[in-house]
This record gives structure tokens, C-alpha cells and sequence, in this order.
């Protein structure tokens, strides 16, 4: 019998005159073992586990036990807590964005940690930096060390924060949503190099997650939580297999499904590009004279109609982000764009302006693209407010109108983001877009951070949009299932190049290119386990 590392026993933690957000709960990992704590968001995940290494605010009171190796960690002292944390125990979080420090290059950020528990500086650091950048597929690492944080697509960031956690090959590892913002390749590698890590190292993993794919492919045991405590528990298998609650049979069955509407044969079409290339100039010396060139995109030729969804897939970094964002005309790029039958890459700003109503974006972050100072109905009219309300138009109906129309009620329209949970900020982001009633939406991957059961919710909304509004949609996506559910076509790109692109069955069913292939193997074998 395996060494038990973490025993955690009757936890449970308050904030302030709240129900408990983590209710008598109980588990334990094993060396070697991997062990998925399931749930929706909210159902008190990540409290668990932050509270097992401190790291929960002083407003939290906690009870009960969480003992590492024969130290107790509740109520532990700070020496305690310090020597643990980062070395024993690591943690990898959710959203790189916020876990990485803006003003630190890559090779900075990674040796702080390296310096401090391993003693290693200088060219030993740089060897273990690198090392460790190519375990988690960052594409040339010597060049990408002076890089900051915003350099970095949401994927890579994701696998920089992986390394850190690595860094000192930890006893303990917390994974709380690793592979959230993470392509399906990579996805594949990082689950693999986790295995991996797990047999040479006898290394434990606490993997919390609302990906039941994943949980398949690596969890020895699973615990489902719901609204703070465990209602049910056992071996992977015998979950998946049988499972006994109901909240757990509501996760398995949570999957999107179905296909796409028939798009109308007389559908018109809203966007075309040809040859649309976005290259970033690479400027060196005094003069800061063009030496070189970023191909980020290259040479993209596609149409979209009237109810049809374009779905765009591919690794980080592969360029489907900045080909929407060339689109869109928020990067410039070379070659045509035509929108409703205009050519607009010429267009200054000032004339762009009034076909901005008829695109519109929503992000993948729906907590970062939403305003913390404004409320709902603030962030929900800005469109109206820059664009002029029609006469006889009332902004407050119509903000009331779209909010219901997503799913929301227009009682909420005072509250503040921070007032929601992220499946009901995807849906206000939606419906910033849609109050301008636009023509073409642009989703960039706008459901890889929710729970699965939200998914559906958000894949049927967007459907139910499309049908009612005859919407054409661009849809970025690393989650082949969400793509294939929603997508008409797909376009494939790899390093800025569209490397294929067909009806969404035919490249789905019969790939002809070795990377659509790869892509396709990562995702469904995953899926089937």
C-alpha cells in the first residue's frame, strides 16, 4: 500500500456569515496517485485545495485537518507554509494571466523558483529553464526567455505555468483547471509528461477540473463535489461506469452534441477574404530598421454566410486569434477583406465606424473583457452609447430584451461582473454583442473555461441565435467537440498557415493532412479514454 502524502479530514471552510463554501470534507492522496476533485464552478474545488497550503484569505475560517507527510497544514506557521509550498507541494492554477508577473521575463520568473529551493543561478538555471520550456512544448525556447507574459498566446502561458510548478520536481502536485486554455495536442502531451513524471518520481497529483475526459484518461479515484461537500467518491471506472448520484450522472451525460442547422441555399454572404496575410515587422538598431517579419498569418482565403459558422482550430500560437482579429480590423494585415459586399481594408477608421455594430467579438475571458466598474446594463448598452439609439428606441427595453433573450433576467441589470458566475458572464458578453443586432460574430474560444454542463448551455444559446438572427459566426475553439457541434466548415491552421479547411463532417470524418490528423487523434482519444 502506497504512502499516503496529503490526509485531508472533515474540512471545512466559511466566509463570514456565508453558508459553508467547503462542508466536512474528507480524502486522501496516495504517492503515485492521481486524484480528481469534479464539480461545477462554485462547488468548492478550488477552496479546498487552496486551504490545504494556506492560501486562502485570513476572512476564511477553516476547520479540521489537512496533514502533509505528519505536518499539519491548518493553522500551520509561515516558515512551515514556505517550506513547503512551491517545493513539496505545487501548485498550478487556472488563469495564467493573473498567476504571472507582467513585469518578468520568462527565464526571471522560472528561476526565482529555482534559485530558491534548488540553489541553482547562472548557466545551470538557464540549462533547468530550458529543459523544462521544452517538456512543456514551448517551440524554441532560447529565443522566447526575455519574452513578458503578454507575448505569449493564453496556451502557452498556460504550459510556463506548468513549468514553474515542475520546476523543483514536487512531491505533491495541485493542477486546479491546468489544461483549460490548452490545444488538444498539448493537452495530450501535458497529461502524458504528468504520467510520466508520476512513475519516475513516485510524484502525487491533485487534479481539480470540469473536463470528464481528462478525468477518464488519468485519475486513479474520483471525488464529485457539489455545493461544497463530496456526494460521491470511488475508482475512476467504477464512476464512469456506474455512477450512483444524480449530480453525477448529470456531469457524464453534459456533453455537446448534434450538428449545426442546414445553412440556406440563397444565404448571403457577409465576410470573404483573399490571400489576407498579418505580418508583424521585427525592427532592430537606432534607425529601428525592418530586419524580418512575423508571419502570423499567411495568405487566408475563406467566406462566411448568412447562418453558417466558420470553425477555426489549431494549436496555440497558430494564428487563429490574429486571423480574426485581421478581420475584424483591430491588426492590419494585406490582401482583401470584404464585409457586406464592400471592400473595407482600405477604410480609414473614421468609416469603419458604422459597420462596427455588424461585427462584433466575444472573448475568451469573459472576466477580463468585462468592465469591474460598470454594471451590467452599463456594459450591456456601451454599444448603444457609441453607436446612437434609432428614434422611438428605449435603451433600457432593449437592454431588458437581449438580456432574456440570453438567458438572463433583466432584474440583475444592477449588479457587477464580479456578482456572476462565469457560464452567466459568457452569457453577458454574448449579449453586449448581440444588443447591436450584428451580422457577423466572432467567438473566441468561449467556452474553454466553463463547466461542461454550461457548455451545452452556450453551444444550444448560440445555436438558437444563429437560427432566430441568420447570424454568420467565426468560431475559435481548441475543443473539437464544441466545434464539431456548432461549426458548418472548419479551417485548420498551423504556424499561420491554413494547412486545410472544408465542410466540417469532411475534415472531422476524413482528414487528409498528418496535423488535422494529430489534432483529431489528441481530442477523440481522449474522449473515449
Amino acid at each position: 500500500m502506497s504512502e499516503r502524502i496529503l490526509d485531508v479530514r472533515n474540512l471545512s471552510v466559511t466566509f463570514g456569515d456565508n453558508p459553508p463554501a467547503v462542508n466536512a470534507v474528507s480524502f486522501d492522496i496516495k504517492a503515485g496517485e492521481t486524484v480528481a476533485l469534479v464539480g461545477e464552478s462554485g462547488s468548492g474545488k478550488s477552496v479546498t485545495a487552496l486551504s490545504t497550503v494556506g492560501l486562502l484569505p485570513d476572512s476564511a475560517r477553516i476547520t479540521g485537518s489537512a496533514n502533509y507527510r505528519g505536518t499539519e497544514m491548518i493553522g500551520a506557521d509561515k516558515p512551515t507554509l514556505r517550506r513547503v509550498r512551491g517545493n513539496d507541494i505545487s501548485f498550478i492554477f487556472q488563469e495564467p494571466m493573473t498567476s504571472l508577473n507582467p513585469l518578468h521575463t520568462m527565464e526571471k520568473q522560472i528561476g526565482e523558483s529555482i534559485a530558491l529551493h534548488q540553489g541553482l543561478v547562472g548557466a545551470a538555471a538557464r540549462a533547468r529553464i530550458l529543459e523544462l520550456l521544452n517538456k512543456v512544448g514551448i517551440r524554441d525556447p532560447e529565443s522566447r526567455l526575455n519574452n513578458y507574459p503578454h507575448q505569449f498566446s493564453g496556451g502557452q502561458r498556460q504550459r510556463i505555468m506548468i513549468a514553474m510548478a515542475l520546476a523543483n520536481g514536487p512531491d505533491l502536485l495541485i493542477a486546479d483547471e491546468p489544461t483549460t486554455a490548452v490545444d488538444v495536442t498539448i493537452q495530450a502531451q501535458i497529461l502524458d509528461l504528468l504520467a510520466d513524471l508520476q512513475k519516475t518520481e513516485g510524484m502525487g497529483l491533485l487534479f481539480i477540473t470540469h473536463d470528464l475526459a481528462i478525468v477518464r484518461k488519468i485519475a486513479d479515484r474520483v471525488f464529485v463535489m457539489q455545493a461544497g461537500q463530496i456526494v460521491e467518491s470511488g475508482e475512476t471506472r467504477d464512476i464512469f461506469k456506474n455512477p450512483q448520484h444524480p449530480y453525477t450522472q448529470k456531469l457524464l451525460a453534459a456533453e455537446p452534441s448534434g450538428r449545426p442547422d442546414p445553412v440556406p441555399q440563397n444565404a448571403k454572404e457577409v465576410v470573404r477574404t483573399e490571400e489576407m496575410r498579418v505580418w508583424f515587422p521585427i525592427k532592430r538598431g537606432v534607425m529601428r530598421k525592418v530586419v524580418g517579419h512575423i508571419k502570423a498569418v499567411n495568405d487566408a482565403t475563406f467566406d462566411i454566410r448568412e447562418s453558417e459558422t466558420l470553425g477555426i482550430v489549431g494549436e496555440s500560437g497558430s494564428g487563429k486569434t490574429t486571423l480574426a482579429l485581421g478581420v475584424m480590423r483591430l491588426l492590419s494585415s494585406q490582401g482583401r477583406i470584404v464585409f457586406l459586399g464592400s471592400d473595407v481594408q482600405s477604410l480609414k477608421s473614421r468609416q469603419l465606424r458604422p459597420l462596427r455594430k455588424d461585427m462584433q467579438m466575444v472573448f475568451q475571458d469573459p472576466y477580463g473583457s468585462l468592465s469591474p466598474r460598470l454594471t451590467i446594463e452599463q456594459i450591456v448598452a456601451e454599444g448603444l452609447d457609441v453607436q446612437g439609439l434609432e428614434p422611438g428606441q428605449d435603451k433600457r427595453q432593449m437592454v431588458a430584451d437581449i438580456l432574456t433573450e440570453t438567458g438572463l433576467s433583466p432584474d440583475m441589470m444592477s449588479r457587477y461582473p464580479h456578482e456572476f458566475s462565469g457560464g452567466q458572464r459568457q452569457r453577458i458578453a454574448i449579449a453586449r454583442a448581440m444588443i447591436l443586432r450584428p451580422r457577423l460574430v466572432i467567438l473566441d474560444e468561449p467556452t474553454s473555461a466553463l463547466d461542461m454542463t454550461v457548455q451545452v448551455q452556450i453551444v444550444d444559446l448560440l445555436r438558437d441565435l444563429q437560427k432566430k438572427h441568420k447570424l454568420a459566426y467565426l468560431f475559435i475553439s481548441h475543443d473539437l467537440k464544441v466545434v464539431r457541434a456548432l461549426s458548418h466548415k472548419v479551417l485548420v491552421m498551423k504556424q499561420g498557415d491554413i494547412v486545410e479547411q472544408g465542410a466540417g463532417d469532411a475534415v472531422f470524418d476524413n482528414p487528409q493532412t498528418e496535423y488535422t490528423k494529430t489534432l483529431m487523434r489528441a481530442a477523440f482519444d481522449l474522449a473515449a479514454g
